[in-house]
């Protein structure tokens, strides 16, 4: 199966366009080294997929030639634990961040205005 579809199929991107864009770019890299979007994928290889700042290290578990729901689409890989502890650790660090909407000092927001509204009783 090629690399590009098995990751649209594995819901990592939502279209195929999108997988083969990342995998030239470097973003996506099969048993540690850059390949091309045609490369066939088979179970057991090793996959390192870049999205935006979150990563991924997985193992290919099954294959689909088919897009199915996400419980599915989580069926055909293992996630590592360290990738795994690795996002939930990124994953608290932006809750816990600064809004930049909060940061930028003029008009308000359309949430800020309802607040305002809500407040003066408008």
């Amino acid at each position: 199966m090629r690399l590009d579809k098995w990751l649209w199929a594995a819901r990592f991107y939502k279209t195929r366009s999108l997988a083969t864009q990342a995998i030239e770019h470097g973003q996506v890299k099969l048993n540690g080294a850059r390949v091309k979007p045609a490369r066939e994928v088979k179970p057991g290889d090793r996959l390192e997929v870049q999205l935006g700042e979150t990563g991924w290290s997985l193992t290919v578990r099954a294959l689909s030639m088919q897009r199915g729901p996400a419980p599915a689409a989580q069926a055909l890989y293992d996630e590592d634990p360290a990738s795994h502890a690795r996002r939930q650790q990124q994953a608290s660090e932006r809750r816990l961040a600064v809004n930049p909407a909060a940061a930028i000092k003029g008009r308000p927001t359309k949430r800020d205005r309802r607040q305002i509204h809500r407040f003066t009783g408008e």
